[in-house]
């Protein structure tokens, strides 16, 4: 019995009898082996690649805070008629009363300006009389009423007889004002107003007349005195 042989396993005589099957198993495990290595490779190549650089900002204008729909908006200046775009004075009135007309263009004329219109007469007026006389001099007076109903200021202007000398003035009985000689004109004017409806007398001193009693003017407030 022991010098009897036993017959080798068959599946090891199956290999050893056929070695391609060896070769191809290990061909097909090293192609899987480098299968996986290759997808892993890519892998990380997708994971490292670093992404696009994006394109630099703009700076964006800064807009107004309000709505553009409530933003100021210049609007032309309407052209009036019988006006230059560049002037804004309003029409010359004609002598008919209306505006003066465009059609004539820029030979047109305007109408005559009137005239200012004088100022109306003071209510303070001026009688003149002489209270006393003698060779070479004599007293005069102005009187002065005021036929107004509120106080008036009032101013005498007298031109005595030529050659005379003004000696003196005062107002009777009132406050007295201020009294100059000017190129031969004697002003007086009041230190305050005349009541309405009241009367004062302005009386002066005049020396050197030749017996001449008569000025050669006299007005109050303009308005010539009477009594000469």
């Amino acid at each position: 019995m022991s010098g009897t042989r036993r017959p080798a396993p068959r599946s090891a005589t199956a290999l050893a009898s056929s070695p391609w099957i060896v070769v191809v198993t290990g061909v097909v495990v090293m192609v899987v082996l480098l299968v996986v290595a290759l997808a892993a490779s890519r892998s990380r190549e997708r994971g490292t690649v670093p992404p696009p650089e994006l394109p630099p900002t703009v700076a964006l204008p800064d807009l107004p805070s309000s709505s553009p729909s409530r933003a100021a908006v210049a609007l032309p200046t309407p052209v009036v008629p019988g006006l230059s775009p560049r002037r804004s004075d309003p029409p010359v009135p004609t002598p008919g009363g209306g505006p003066a007309s465009s059609a004539g263009g820029a030979g047109a004329q305007p109408g005559p300006v009137p005239s200012p219109q004088p100022p109306p007469p003071s209510p303070v007026t001026g009688r003149y009389r002489v209270l006393e006389a003698w060779d070479d001099g004599f007293i005069g007076q102005v009187l002065l009423s005021n036929a107004a109903a509120g106080p008036r200021p009032w101013t005498v202007r007298l031109v005595p007889p030529a050659g005379s000398r003004l000696a003196s003035s005062w107002v009777e009985g009132a406050p007295q004002g201020s009294a100059r000689m000017s190129d031969g004109v004697f002003t007086y004017t009041s230190g305050v107003d005349l009541d309405g409806g009241a009367s004062v007398p302005l009386r002066f001193h005049l020396e050197h007349t030749g017996g001449n009693t008569r000025p050669s003017g006299c007005t109050v407030d303009g308005t010539a005195c009477a009594g000469l």
